[in-house]
């Protein structure tokens, strides 16, 4: 019998966890998996809090997630998969305005009444909306302006557009848009609120099932390591070590990716490639407490002058028993990797954002935190603009035996746990059944 064949994958969030859990079940091969942080997990990882785990940054899971619902399934997790009624506001002109039904967009009065109509009417149009091609090479700023007008556009629309991508908001595709919409509004049961799913323990549990199942089966897992390169010669050098592979699959970001090529000519245009999807950082305060802090799970900052996107009362979502009677928040923003907030000192930048959270919630009180956490991602979100179909990266890369499986090739929807075990399934059939076997 000949002798496995040696993958190596890199990078330990879901995508690199599915594919080394599917690859491992096949006695042809033998897998490592390398992730140069302390611990598995990606975007997703967990941090101990209030007697058990919570994401680093905000996840849940949509009905529509199929994907991940049939992983679930398949490690035989899903009595501890629970879903939950979901709960949406809008934070403008000094007062959080529900946001969870249609009757809630007809009231928002921050927006006019017309401006409230045509938004009703597009968000309907785009739930049933299947083909999304035509979108793709128009922005959804100016889509979005056309169908909602100026007053939606001012309120709603370019805040959260804003808040999402900064400096890139005016380019970005309307077809990824509609992906956000269109997954939304699908997650709803039976006519009734949106359905949320979530872990009892937090997503931790998926996470350490996998490791657990592909350490079984005999995957050397590293982590804090370092892929320093990868040769043209079926070999990676991992904290300088060199490790030889028959497959490689790297799933980081595609910048990232293209820092590890050797330098030649012939993958100079590959390498610009990869280089020209932009991405933007990420940044989150968790803190738990005593104190209640409104009535929904989720709530969009739509204020111009506000220094982040979102604030999310998780303990409106999960039960705040599974915390220990502590109320959990998130604070979140998306910035441009060299924002001056990946320069401040933890203290500061929670005495910014919790000084404006009073601007929310005036009874608040900062003293009566108990846990507060922050976090800081430089490549969270990758930027689907106009012409990104023609960026998007081949699986298979110009080095022979090595592929590509990351966010970057997920189109229209966004990144996501759903899509990254999508990817991380994809990769492993073409990886175990290449084309031209």
């Amino acid at each position: 019998m000949p002798a496995p064949k040696k993958i190596l994958i890199i990078g330990g969030g879901f995508t690199g966890l599915t594919a080394a859990w599917r690859l491992s079940a096949d006695p042809r091969f033998s897998v490592t998996l390398i992730e140069s942080s302390g611990q598995l997990g990606g975007l997703a990882a967990g941090f101990p809090l209030a007697g058990t785990s919570l994401e680093k940054t905000y996840h849940h899971l949509f009905l529509t997630d199929t994907a991940i619902l049939d992983l679930v399934q398949e490690l035989g997790l899903e009595d501890k998969l629970m879903w939950c009624e979901s709960s949406v506001g809008i934070f403008r002109d000094g007062k959080i305005h529900s946001f969870k039904t249609p009757l809630d967009l007809l009231r928002f009065a921050p927006c006019s009444f017309l401006g409230r109509l045509r938004t009703g009417l597009a968000a309907l149009y785009l739930k049933h909306l299947k083909n999304w091609r035509g979108l793709t090479r128009q922005t959804a700023h100016d889509w979005m302006r056309r169908a909602c007008g100026r007053s939606a556009m001012e309120t709603i629309w370019t805040p959260l557009l804003k808040g999402k991508f900064d400096g890139h908001s005016k380019n970005v595709s309307m077809a990824w848009f509609w992906a956000r919409i269109h997954i939304r509004a699908n997650s709803r049961s039976g006519g009734g609120g949106e359905k949320l799913g979530y872990f009892r323990g937090g997503f931790n549990v998926l996470t350490s099932k996998l490791e657990q199942e592909i350490r079984r089966r005999g995957v050397d897992v590293r982590t804090s390591a370092t892929v320093e390169k990868i040769t043209q010669h079926y070999t990676a050098v991992v904290s300088g070590e060199e490790v030889p592979f028959d497959f490689c699959i790297f799933t980081g970001p595609s910048p990232a990716f293209a820092r590890l090529l050797p330098t030649q000519a012939s993958l100079e245009d590959y390498a610009a490639r990869l280089r020209s999807i932009d991405y933007l950082g990420a940044a989150c305060l968790v803190f738990t407490s005593d104190q209640c802090l409104g009535d929904f799970y989720w709530v969009n900052v739509n204020e111009p002058e506000a220094p982040f996107l979102v604030f999310l009362n998780h303990t409106r979502l999960v039960d705040k028993s599974f915390y220990g009677g502590q109320y959990v928040y998130y604070i979140g923003a998306y910035l441009q990797p060299d924002e001056k907030v990946f320069s401040l000192a933890d203290d500061e930048l929670a005495k910014l954002w919790l000084h404006y959270l009073l601007k929310i919630f005036p009874t608040f009180d900062p003293a009566r935190i108990s846990e507060r956490h922050i976090f800081r991602f430089r490549a969270a979100q990758h930027i689907a603009g106009t012409d990104y179909e023609e960026k998007i990266p081949d699986y298979q890369t110009p080095l022979p035996g090595v592929f590509l499986a990351n966010f970057s090739q997920i189109f229209p929807e966004d990144r996501g746990t759903n899509f990254a075990v999508r990817e991380g399934l994809k990769i492993a059939r073409r990886v175990s059944q290449p084309p031209n076997s």
